[in-house]
């Protein structure tokens, strides 16, 4: 059966609250997980291993943060910002992120910004309801 979104939200910010000792209120579907919600990147290990294990879905490395495939590439970033076909390699990588307000200034230290609770749940939707 499938699970409501509010069900993920609520299982996604436990797993956050547990990785990253956060209070409830913290988490919400705007947070940023490094900027607002201070993870670091070797939380990002924890919290899939988490997430794996809250919903019993396997999440393949770079699956759910792909951004340093990315960064990593000097076809898809320029003078410090993203390229037009890293743009398009972010899109087809990161379906579940909201990248419309990155592509209009695609800043390379703006790319954490799209880490989101709200990315995370749109993620593990997909996964768990196919």
């Amino acid at each position: 059966m499938a699970m409501s979104r509010d069900d993920i939200f609520e299982q996604v910010k436990d797993v956050l609250v547990d990785a990253l000792g956060l209070d409830d209120d913290d988490v919400t579907e705007d947070a940023t997980l490094m900027g607002d919600l201070g993870a670091e990147s070797i939380d990002f290990l924890d919290i899939v291993f988490r997430l794996e294990k809250a919903f019993n879905i396997k999440v393949p490395r770079e699956e759910l943060f792909p951004a340093e495939a990315v960064m990593n590439n000097p076809e898809f970033v320029s003078g410090g910002k993203v390229t037009p076909k890293g743009l398009a390699e972010l899109r087809s990588r990161m379906p579940h992120t909201n990248l419309s307000t990155f592509e209009k200034d695609p800043d390379v230290n703006k790319i954490a910004d799209l880490f989101t609770v709200s990315a995370v749940v749109n993620f593990v939707e997909n996964k768990v309801n196919g």
